[in-house]
């Protein structure tokens, strides 16, 4: 296969950025909205012409054919031998989604029956005050950024999450609980994932040693998210309390699954299911919409731009509504744990760059923290700004001056000040020339929030198939943990190793 870098569309691209003006001198607009969801992405150093040659590089990628084979249930995770047909998750029942020629919709929702009936039996009880997911990872990431990001809408029970293995973690959480009226999910596909099922013991033991609770009180307060059934039922969580899913829905992109049960538990199943329609309706989106109005392949084709044509080594996530404060995190797991990879899918090396590092924080928060090296550090950092047009909270003075400073950043990163402007003060320069995508969404719904979501699990997927890279594999988290287990199971092997754990293992 021929190298990406010497693709012709590849060298034609880098003649290409020679010939173009800064941005600030270009009068550009493009836009794209579906649904309630508006991408402008007018602030780039584009024409017409760079997108007609982006697109050009990705149908010489075969992006197209690739994207078929994802929706098809093709094994597109060649080092796992997987599928990978999270979309299903969220389709209608009549759906055609399928595995080795078996339909896969009856089980999905079978599943998603159980999760309805057993949320609306809880929240209508009213006996339940507080659930704690315990998970890591997917199993944590995503559903408690959609449970904050939606906090507006979720009555009771009290949601709280538990996932590092830090004991501060846990203890914090349960010192405030009774465990007469509290539930534990534990969300870990294996069931096996040291720090979630450290987290579950200690959950289990704290749930015992009080003068209430017993062995035969566990069925009623705990609930196994995950595939191993054998592990469940050793556990001491009975089958009828384990809901599955399957192998082929990866961590990183399970919020849909059973993973999202404390979502239905925060704000019932029908908003759990308008947040699986936005997702499927971006799915549509990106599966049938030409490439050039399609925006999960804009924003993937921007992102390989920058990345890879003017050497940007990160970017921005920066939602204006404090619900979404957790959105960056949950995407620096569904990006760098996706296309942070240095070899193709056929094992070769590459010798080009891969996945950005991504950070990010709500506005107007992020304006007082690293704003400064955006608008005048040495590095151009690409940014998306998420708008949301009407109010969630009902404070109309608070939105329109969080809505003015984030429609004010992009036009501060793209124009600058000149010396001029800054009265010859060098210090009060800006350069300007930053590039920027806006991403308003109409409102901050559930059906808006499964629709962003989807959008930036799809762009993904289009800068890992030009990349040439398997963005559902995560073996590079994997050496630490084996580390790790060996330091516990042999003792200290090093100085360090000595120093830092002599005074826990004389407690021990």
């Amino acid at each position: 296969m021929i190298s990406l870098t010497q693709r012709p569309e590849w060298i034609d691209l880098k003649a290409h950025k020679e010939t173009l003006p800064p941005l600030k001198e270009m009068n550009n607009n493009f836009t794209l909205e579906h649904q309630g969801i508006y991408l402008d992405y007018s602030k780039n150093t584009i024409t017409k012409e760079t997108l007609d040659k982006l697109v050009t590089l990705a149908k010489a990628c075969d992006l197209e054919a690739w994207r078929e084979k994802l929706f098809s249930g093709e094994r597109v995770n060649n080092t796992e031998n997987r599928s990978v047909l999270h979309m299903a998750l969220r389709a209608p029942k009549d759906a055609d989604f399928s595995i080795d020629g078996k339909n896969i919709m009856p089980s999905i929702y079978k599943t998603l029956q159980r999760m309805k009936t057993l949320s609306d039996t809880i929240r209508s009880e009213g006996k339940i005050k507080d659930i704690v997911n315990i998970g890591i990872g997917g199993s944590d990431l995503g559903p408690h950024m959609v449970c904050e990001a939606l906090k507006h809408l979720a009555d009771t029970p009290r949601i709280h999450f538990v996932s590092n293995v830090d004991g501060a973690h846990i203890n914090e959480t349960l010192k405030h609980l009774q465990p007469e009226t509290t539930i534990f999910l534990i969300a870990s596909k294996t069931f096996v994932t040291q720090e979630t099922m450290t987290n579950a013991h200690t959950a289990r033991e704290w749930f015992l040693n009080s003068s209430s609770c017993t062995e035969e009180d566990i069925p009623k307060h705990f609930f196994a998210l995950a595939a191993n059934k054998d592990s469940v039922m050793e556990f001491g969580i009975p089958e009828e309390n384990m809901i599955p899913f399957n192998d082929w829905v990866g961590g990183r992109y399970s919020l849909h699954s059973s993973i999202g049960l404390s979502i239905c538990l925060s704000i019932g199943f029908e908003n759990f299911r308008a947040l699986l329609d936005g997702a499927y309706a971006m799915d549509k989106h990106f599966r049938t919409a030409s490439l050039h109005q399609n925006m999960p392949i804009i924003l993937g084709l921007l992102g390989i731009w920058y990345r890879n044509f003017w050497d940007t080594n990160a970017h921005a996530i920066l939602p204006y509504a404090q619900n979404l404060h957790r959105f960056p995190a949950f995407l620096q797991q569904m990006d760098m744990e996706s296309n942070g990879k240095s070899v193709t899918r056929d094992g070769n090396p590459i010798d080009y760059p891969t996945g950005p590092i991504i950070f990010g924080e709500s506005g107007t928060n992020g304006q007082h923290a690293f704003y400064q090296l955006l608008h005048q550090g040495t590095s151009i950092i690409p940014s998306d700004f998420i708008l949301i047009k009407k109010s969630y909270n009902g404070n109309k003075d608070h939105h329109k001056k969080l809505l003015a400073n984030g429609l004010a950043q992009t036009d501060a990163l793209m124009n600058g000040k000149t010396l001029a402007e800054a009265d010859n003060a060098p210090h009060r320069v800006f350069e300007g020339n930053r590039p920027s995508n806006t991403i308003v969404l109409d409102e901050l719904s559930p059906f808006h929030l499964g629709q962003l979501i989807a959008l930036y699990e799809h762009k993904v997927f289009v800068q890992g198939i030009l990349w040439n890279i398997n963005s559902f594999d995560q073996y590079g988290v994997q050496l630490g943990k084996e580390l790790a287990h060996n330091i516990l199971e042999k003792g200290p092997q090093t100085p360090l190793h000595r120093y830092v754990l002599e005074d826990v293992l004389k407690e021990l």
